[in-house]
């Protein structure tokens, strides 16, 4: 089987800099947080908590009323993000053309879970005894996968991957493999999750790692590798990548972003909520391994970084374990620090500012991290102010999710190759 090399050929990211991967990545090299304290409110007491909320996200005026009307916040985040992308990539929306050689990839944890919780609302509170016709395709887990492939023409595969936290680097990385492949010329991958829902908060505070409010303000209160790191921070948003075949990218003169050049994912199969060094180690090796680079090639890890006590601890042991006596020099950040984790989109808003690090030659730093836990030492950890002029190639960007998913995905620079 020919092998395809595969292009990055544009991204997208809603995020509380709003509906823009520049803006987003600007404001992580400024070391800015965006946790502040979030309240969901519902009988018979809110819930508030450190979270990353997309406050200004506004779906009639970004889509249109009539997308927004029948789609789910989710959904709608999914195609915001979609459509910067797509028109980065070169192409415009308004043309009416069915692609069979183009398609979507998406992952999501929750799909469009407040579609539902509004319903259980408008029936037990409300004493509504019908729901709008409508909410069960507006509530399917794939949905978003389904708008984007409708607005967009995509008439290739339409993938729906639901991995926990490591939903969207599934999509991206099963993207990839059809497009190497040459089973598909373009696919549209990514993912998008809205957690900060009154059931959903409250479940992840039911589970105690989610973080608390730090006494220095709510932006300090996710802190990945420090001792004082108390859990995540639950954040909403959306992220995608154009991939697409290089030949077929440079033929129409697209911006080529980065190259994309290798994914492993495997299983732990030991547990579902406590993360295993060895699958880590396993989905990097995997990810290198159709890279053809050894570990030595690669010049910074865009780590998972949640702020859990056991989870950090765990993810620096197994990247000690992949470099060896190189691991010290090794440059990790988490960018979970300052953009919170948006569950089934983390993969996807890590990946793209893994990108971005490459092609602009700046590593994004790990916010709030004025002391490293002896536990997570070893490495060569981003602190005060981004890694500017570092000459990085090679990035690894780590999606470990509950359920023992491992996802690893290994981007190039693109004058690199």
């Amino acid at each position: 089987m020919s092998r395809h090399r595969v292009a990055v050929t544009g991204l997208g990211a809603v995020t509380p800099a709003g509906v823009s991967a520049d803006d987003f990545f600007d404001r992580l090299l400024a070391g800015e947080s965006f946790v502040r304290l979030h309240t969901a409110d519902a009988p018979p007491r809110p819930v508030t908590q450190p979270a990353v909320h997309c406050a200004g996200f506004d779906a009639d005026t970004l889509l249109g009323r009539p997308i927004a009307s029948a789609t789910d916040r989710s959904v709608q985040m999914a195609l915001a993000a979609s459509f910067e992308a797509w028109r980065q990539a070169g192409f415009d929306r308004g043309e009416k053309v069915v692609r069979p050689e183009f398609g979507v990839a998406w992952g999501s944890a929750l799909g469009s879970s407040g579609t539902f919780e509004r319903g259980y609302k408008e029936m037990w509170q409300n004493g509504r005894e019908r729901l709008p016709p409508m909410s069960v395709v507006i509530g399917m887990s794939n949905a978003a996968a389904s708008q984007i492939s409708i607005q967009l023409g995509l008439a290739n595969a339409s993938l729906t991957y639901v991995a926990a936290c490591s939903s969207a680097a599934s999509a991206i990385g099963e993207g990839y493999k059809r497009i190497r492949d040459g089973e598909a010329t373009l696919m549209v991958t990514g993912g998008s999750d809205v957690p900060l829902t009154y059931a959903t908060m409250k479940a992840w505070e039911a589970l105690r790692v989610i973080a608390v409010a730090d006494e220095a303000g709510a932006p300090a209160s996710c802190r990945p590798f420090h001792p004082a790191r108390s859990g995540l921070v639950l954040g909403e948003g959306a992220a995608t990548l154009i991939l697409e075949n290089w030949d077929h990218a440079v033929a129409r003169g697209a911006p080529i972003l980065a190259e994309m050049i290798g994914y492993g994912t495997c299983s732990d199969a030991s547990h579902l909520v406590r993360p295993d060094p060895a699958g880590q180690v396993r989905a990097m090796r995997l990810a290198l391994a159709d890279a053809g680079l050894s570990p030595d090639a690669v010049d910074y890890v865009n780590a998972h970084g949640t702020s859990t006590v056991e989870g950090d601890a765990i993810e620096i042991d197994s990247l000690r374990q992949l470099f060896g006596e190189r691991a010290p020099a090794v440059p990790v950040s988490a960018t979970k620090s300052m953009h919170g984790h948006l569950m089934g989109a983390a993969g996807a808003i890590e990946a793209v500012a893994t990108v971005l690090a490459l092609r602009r030659d700046a590593l994004p730093q790990t916010a709030n991290l004025d002391t490293v836990d002896a536990a997570c030492g070893g490495v060569r950890h981003i602190v005060g102010a981004p890694l500017v002029g570092s000459g990085a190639r090679v990035a690894l960007s780590n999606s470990f999710a509950f359920g023992g998913c491992n996802v690893v995905l290994a981007f190039r620079k693109a004058d690199a190759a």
